[in-house]
């Protein structure tokens, strides 16, 4: 299948609207049923509500990722401000570790400096990271780790996420950010539908800037974000975050498809 002909700006947005609206109504019906001041209180509740609220996060991490989907035909630049880059990466990762934790991979970040002003969309950063995390912690087994790194180099950042899990078959790096494109490449579970770095990588050329992929099996994988070192001279002055989650905690819908069903008690939701 070939990328022009078909429309992802129609497509899939469409399929995700569809979608949101019914997953809409299971989790009302769901809350109704296991209300948070009765899973508090009922341990065994509590566990069987788990399973039910972790299978939600997974199906709306989906429907997020066909809406993110539907934009792979546009080309135009996005709306970047100046803000620091480190504090942005510094803060998901920080959110990130207690759920690592919970798998016992460790998640570490590395920055070559304590801040760093550039311009960058930050909604579609964080989106990229989450993406890139998500699969890390996924293919890392417990005891493993995961290391999230920034370097400026030569005008450029780069933003590195490196795991020490299975690593990738020499055969299926060609297809990384076009797999759902190839009927013959599409991986069974828990690979998914392909769409995750395909988005990253839409999100990287938009920025003015790619993405790269190096991996070995059995030896891990690291995946590069590279953006163009450069301020556009426009701050983001703003302190208050638009919630893009419908009021659902970010990071256990962006990690949703890597976490066991313990991640989504009661007191993580809250």
């Amino acid at each position: 299948m070939e990328a022009e002909q078909f429309d992802f700006s129609v497509v899939f947005p469409n399929i995700a609207a569809q979608l949101r609206s019914v997953l809409g109504n299971l989790h009302l019906a769901a809350a109704q049923l296991a209300p948070a001041i009765r899973r508090e209180g009922d341990p065994a509740l509590d566990s069987t509500a788990s399973l039910l609220d972790q299978s939600y996060y997974r199906l709306l991490r989906l429907v997020n990722n066909l809406t993110a989907a539907g934009e792979l035909g546009q080309d135009a630049p996005l709306p970047v401000r100046d803000r620091d880059l480190t504090e942005t990466v510094r803060a998901v990762c920080a959110g990130a570790q207690g759920l690592f934790a919970l798998k016992k991979v460790q998640l570490e970040f590395r920055s070559a400096a304590d801040c760093h002003t550039c311009a960058f969309h930050q909604p579609s950063i964080e989106l990229l990271l989450y993406q890139l995390l998500s699969n890390a912690l996924k293919f890392t087994p417990a005891g493993g780790a995961v290391t999230v790194e920034l370097k400026f180099i030569n005008r450029w950042v780069r933003l590195s996420v490196s795991d020490t899990g299975c690593g990738i078959q020499e055969d299926q790096i060609p297809f990384l950010f076009d797999r759902y494109l190839h009927d013959d490449a599409m991986a069974p579970q828990p690979h998914g539908l392909g769409l995750g770095l395909p988005i990253c990588q839409h999100i990287a050329e938009r920025h003015g800037g790619t993405m790269i992929a190096e991996s070995r099996p059995g030896q891990g994988s690291r995946f590069t974000l590279s953006l163009p070192d450069r301020r556009c001279g426009t701050a983001d002055v703003s302190d208050v975050k638009f919630d893009y989650n419908g009021g659902f905690n970010p990071l256990l819908l962006a990690l949703a498809d890597a976490l066991p069903p313990q991640a989504f008690s009661q007191r993580h939701l809250d």
